[in-house]
């Protein structure tokens, strides 16, 4: 998918950067240090929805011709919200809690395009189910600093995290930290106009 104005992407994670190359994308990086703390009551869909246009709105005056996506992912276990673990013990408590449980993954994504003055976001939602998780399993995943970069302490596309999932219902690209599709849908549907005339090209 080509573009007719730069694009940037205010995240760092590398499993965005990695899904926005499958796809054929050209993109700056301009990762946004943003405060993630926001007032309790929101839905997890308003929350990540929120995180991702607040880190897309922080670079946006540094690229005013670019578009800008923000993303943020969240998991959601039993009415809590997960995020990057702050430590290797709470990695261990997070993976704990979600051997043998289904959570659900929800990722925001924002775009902003500061020359017209245009905001969307948007979210996707996953389920995933986990398998029985022992002690041994989790203490050796914990170790190998994995989970520390990661809501909910793992990655679905890791070769010990994706051991860990029997079953997921919905987008596995979600799960990853960026729903493509829900992506392929915004662009075409509110930025045509800075898409080359094959969408796909």
């Amino acid at each position: 998918m080509k573009l007719t104005v730069p694009f940037v992407l205010a995240s760092r994670s590398p499993r965005r950067r990695r899904l926005l190359e499958r796809i054929g994308m050209r993109f700056e990086v301009d990762a946004s240090d943003v405060d993630e703390d926001l007032p309790d009551g929101r839905s997890p869909d308003e929350l990540v929805r929120a995180l991702a246009e607040r880190k897309a709105r922080i670079v946006a005056p540094r690229h005013v011709d670019a578009l800008i996506m923000g993303a943020d992912t969240v998991v959601v276990f039993e009415g809590s919200v997960l995020g990057k673990p702050a430590d290797p013990r709470e990695a261990a408590e997070m993976l704990h809690r979600l051997s043998e449980a289904t959570h659900t993954v929800y990722t925001g994504i924002a775009l902003v395009h500061p020359a017209t003055n245009r905001t969307v976001s948007a979210y996707e939602s996953t389920r995933v189910t986990f398998g029985p998780l022992d002690p041994d399993e989790i203490a050796a995943y914990v170790s190998s600093g994995s989970p520390m970069d990661k809501a909910g302490g793992y990655g679905i596309q890791d070769d010990r995290g994706a051991l860990f999932v029997r079953r997921i219902e919905g987008d596995y690209y979600n799960v990853v930290g960026l729903p493509l599709h829900r992506f392929y849908r915004m662009m075409k549907r509110d930025f045509s106009d800075l898409l080359a005339c094959d969408y796909l090209a």
